[in-house]
C-alpha cells in the first residue's frame, strides 16, 4: 500500500481518538474532525488488510535507518502540519481535557515534548508517524495499558509498541533527563530554601529524599532480591524533590528488596554530598555551627551532616524534639506528595507492565514526564498512596561516623534555633495583648 496512505491512516486514526466531533456534516472549521472520522472509518478496512498480509518484522520493511530525513513527499508534511493545526483550533480547555484524560498531558506539553524528540528519532525506523507513536507511549504510561491493546488500536504489531516505548522512554530518561531534572544551583538554590523554610520554619532545607516501591508486573527470575517489605515484586525509586513537588534528583538501581539507606548509599548523588562535591553554596552559620544546604528524610536514612532525621519514631520523644520533628516531616510531605502525583498520573507505575531490563529507564521517563507537567503548572491528579511506611531504622556505617556526629550537632542547633525564635514569637504575642488592654 502506498506509504502515503498509511501514515494518513495512522494520524486519523489518531484524531479520532482526540477531536472532538461536530453534530452535523458541513466543511467548516468546527465540522472539519466528522469529515476526518468518516475518512478513517473508510481507510480501516485498507489497513486491516495491510497488517494481515505484512510481516511488521520482515527487515524488506522496516526502512533505511541510516537515513534520518523524513519520506520526500509533501503530502506527508502538508498532512502532518494539518493534524497540529487543527488541535490548536480547538476550544483549549476541551481539547487539554480530553488530552490529559487519555495522555496525561495537555496537548501544549505533548506539542514541546513531540519538537523535543524530533532531534532523537530516526522517522523510518518507528513505521507510523511520529505524533502518532509519542501518543500511544503517552497514553501507555498514562493507562498502564498492556502492548496487545495499544497494538489494536494503532494497528501496530504488539512488538513495534514495546519498541517504540522502549525508545521512547531511553531517550526521556537520557537526553532529556538533564533538562527536566537538575540539582539546584544559585537563584534556584535560594528559591528552594526560601520554599521550604516558609513551608517548615527551618532554614537551609533545600531538598526532601525518599523511596519508593514500583510494583513489577512479571515474576523476576531472581525472587528474593525483588520482594519488598511490602509483599509483592520491585525496584526502588529514590527521588528527591523540592518544596514545589518537582524532583531534582532520581535513582532506580535496586531491587525491591533493598533498603532505602542501602540505595541511597549505592547512588550517586551520595558520592556526591560524601565528597562535598554538591550542596556547598549558601552556607549559613547557627550557634557557631557551619550549616550547608540539607535534605531531610524519615528515619530509613541515615543521620548525616548533609541528611537530617527526626529524633524518634511516631513522636515519642520529649517535646520539643516532636515540635522540631514535625517541622522535618512538614519538609518530608513534598516528596510524598510529588511521588503520590507521579504514580496518580502515570498509572503505568502501579503495576510496570515492562521487561524488567527496560524498568529503570521507563520510571525515569515518567519522572521526567511529571516534572514537565509540574513546572508547566499542570492539574494536579488524584495522589495514589503508597503502603505505610515500615522500614528499618537506619545507622550509619564505620566510615560515616564523623558526618553523623556533625549531622547530630547541626540538629540540635536547628532545634535550638527554632525553640528560641518560638519563645521570641509567643513573647511579642503577650506583649502585644497586654498592650491592647
Amino acid at each position: 500500500m502506498d506509504p502515503v496512505l498509511l501514515l494518513m491512516l495512522s494520524s486519523l486514526m489518531q484524531m479520532q481518538n482526540n477531536i472532538q466531533s461536530s453534530s452535523s456534516f458541513s466543511m467548516t472549521d468546527d465540522n472539519a474532525p466528522l469529515f476526518f472520522f468518516m475518512v478513517a472509518t473508510a481507510l480501516s478496512h485498507a489497513a486491516a488488510i495491510y497488517t494481515a498480509t505484512t510481516d511488521p518484522d520482515n527487515d524488506d520493511d522496516k526502512g533505511n535507518c541510516e537515513n534520518h530525513s523524513p519520506p520526500p513527499n509533501a503530502s506527508i508534511s502538508v498532512y502532518h502540519n494539518l493534524f497540529q493545526e487543527q488541535a490548536w483550533a480547538m476550544d483549549p480547555q476541551v481539547r487539554d481535557t480530553q488530552w490529559r484524560s487519555t495522555y496525561g498531558v495537555s496537548y501544549p506539553i505533548f506539542a514541546r515534548l513531540l519538537d523535543q524528540l524530533r532531534y532523537h528519532i530516526d522517522p523510518q525506523s518507528i513505521r507510523i508517524p511520529l505524533h502518532s507513536a509519542l501518543a500511544m507511549v503517552l497514553c501507555r504510561l498514562s493507562q498502564g495499558c498492556g502492548t496487545r491493546t495499544l497494538a489494536s488500536q494503532y494497528k501496530v504489531n504488539p512488538f513495534m509498541v514495546a519498541k517504540i516505548t522502549n525508545m521512547v522512554t531511553r531517550i526521556l530518561s537520557t537526553k532529556l533527563y538533564s533538562k527536566w531534572i537538575r540539582m539546584p544551583n544559585g537563584q534556584r538554590m535560594l528559591q528552594n530554601i526560601q520554599g521550604f523554610k516558609d513551608l517548615t520554619g527551618l532554614p537551609n532545607m533545600c531538598g526532601a529524599i525518599d523511596g519508593s516501591h514500583i510494583k513489577i508486573h512479571k515474576r523476576p527470575n531472581n525472587e528474593s532480591i525483588y520482594k519488598c517489605r511490602h509483599n509483592f515484586y520491585a525496584i526502588l525509586l529514590q527521588a528527591v524533590s523540592d518544596h514545589r513537588k518537582i524532583f531534582w534528583d532520581v535513582c532506580v538501581r535496586a531491587p525491591g528488596g533493598t533498603d532505602d539507606s542501602t540505595h541511597f548509599r549505592e547512588s550517586s548523588l551520595f558520592n556526591k554530598l560524601i565528597s562535598g562535591n554538591v550542596l556547598m553554596e549558601s552556607v549559613i552559620t547557627i550557634r557557631g555551627n557551619h550549616i550547608r544546604p540539607y535534605l531531610v528524610g524519615d528515619w530509613s536514612y541515615p543521620l548525616l551532616s548533609f541528611l537530617l532525621t527526626p529524633f524518634s519514631l511516631n513522636a515519642s520523644g520529649a517535646h520539643v524534639q516532636n515540635v522540631f520533628d514535625a517541622a522535618l516531616m512538614r519538609g518530608m510531605s513534598s516528596v510524598e506528595q510529588a511521588i503520590g502525583l507521579l504514580k496518580g498520573r502515570w498509572r503505568i507505575l502501579q503495576d510496570l507492565n515492562v521487561d524488567l531490563s527496560h524498568a529503570p529507564q521507563t520510571v525515569v521517563a515518567c519522572c521526567v514526564l511529571h516534572n514537565m507537567c509540574q513546572k508547566a503548572g499542570e492539574p494536579e491528579p488524584p495522589m495514589w498512596m503508597d503502603p505505610r511506611e515500615n522500614g528499618p531504622v537506619a545507622r550509619p556505617l564505620e566510615s560515616e561516623k564523623s558526618f553523623h556526629y556533625f549531622g547530630e550537632s547541626l540538629r540540635q542547633a536547628l532545634l535550638e534555633d527554632l525553640q528560641e525564635r518560638h519563645q521570641r514569637f509567643m513573647l511579642a504575642i503577650t506583649k502585644s495583648t497586654f498592650i491592647a488592654y
